[in-house]
C-alpha cells in the first residue's frame, strides 16, 4: 500500500509539472513576436518526391556566418562562443537547410518531461511554427525554462519534420558553455543547442515528438 501510495503521488506530480510547463510556455509564446534573428527508411526521396520544379531552392543551406549571428542573437551568447559551436558542427555535419529558433521547459526526476515551441526557419524564405514534447531520462530534481537553439539537417520539404525524433545515444558534448546532442528520424537530423541547465538536461536520452499543435500528452 505504501508504494502504491508514494507511485500514485509521483504520477500526481509528473501530471501536474507538465500542466504547468506546457501552459506557461503557451503564455510566454503569446507574449513573444515572431522574427527572424538572423537507420529506418530514408525519408529523403519521399520529400523530393513532393518537391515541385519551382521549389528546388529548398536544398539551399545556411553559411557560418549566417548562424554565427543567429545563434549569439537567439541564446544570448557571445559571437566568439557561437563561432566555435557553429564551426564543430559544420564540420560534423555540415550545412544546415533550416534552424529552429524557440523555448522549452523541462523538470526530471529519474524520469521526465519536456514540452517546447518556436519556429521553424527554412533558407528557402519559409517559417512556420513547431511545438515538440516528450519525455526526457536523468537525474535533475525541478524545473527550468530555457531557449534552445536547433540545427536542421536532410529536410526538404517541412512537413516531413512532424515525428518523433530519438536522441543519438553518446552524441552530447558542450562547446563554449553551450550543450548540443544529436536527433535522428528517416534520414533527418536535428542539432538542438541549449545553454545552462537546458544544456544539462539536454544529454540526457530519450526522444521528442514534434507537433502542428500544443499538446499535454507526452508520449
Amino acid at each position: 500500500m505504501k508504494t502504491y501510495t508514494r507511485y500514485r503521488s509521483h504520477s500526481l506530480f509528473m501530471l501536474l509539472l507538465a500542466f504547468l510547463l506546457a501552459t506557461g510556455l503557451g503564455l510566454s509564446g503569446c507574449a513573444t513576436t515572431q522574427s527572424d534573428p538572423t537507420g529506418n527508411r530514408d525519408s529523403r526521396a519521399a520529400q523530393q518526391q513532393n518537391t515541385t520544379p519551382s521549389n528546388h531552392n529548398k536544398g539551399a543551406t545556411y553559411n557560418e556566418t549566417e548562424l554565427v549571428s543567429a545563434l549569439s542573437t537567439h541564446l544570448g551568447v557571445t559571437a566568439e562562443s557561437a563561432g566555435s559551436m557553429i564551426e564543430r558542427l559544420f564540420r560534423k555535419q555540415g550545412s544546415p537547410v533550416g534552424y529552429i529558433t524557440g523555448q522549452e521547459g523541462s523538470g526530471a526526476f529519474v524520469a521526465g518531461l519536456r514540452y517546447g515551441d518556436g519556429t521553424l526557419w527554412m533558407k528557402d524564405g519559409s517559417h512556420q511554427k513547431i511545438y515538440w514534447r516528450g519525455p526526457s531520462i536523468g537525474w535533475d530534481w525541478g524545473g527550468n525554462a530555457s531557449k534552445v537553439f536547433t540545427l536542421v539537417y536532410g529536410l526538404d520539404d517541412p512537413n516531413f519534420i512532424y515525428r518523433r525524433f530519438p536522441g543519438v545515444d553518446g552524441s552530447a558534448y558542450i562547446v563554449g558553455g553551450m550543450g548540443v546532442n544529436y536527433q535522428r528520424a528517416e534520414g533527418i537530423t536535428l542539432a538542438p543547442i541549449r545553454t545552462g541547465v537546458g544544456a544539462r538536461l539536454g544529454a540526457n536520452v530519450g526522444y521528442l515528438s514534434y507537433k502542428r499543435k500544443k499538446g499535454l500528452w507526452p508520449f
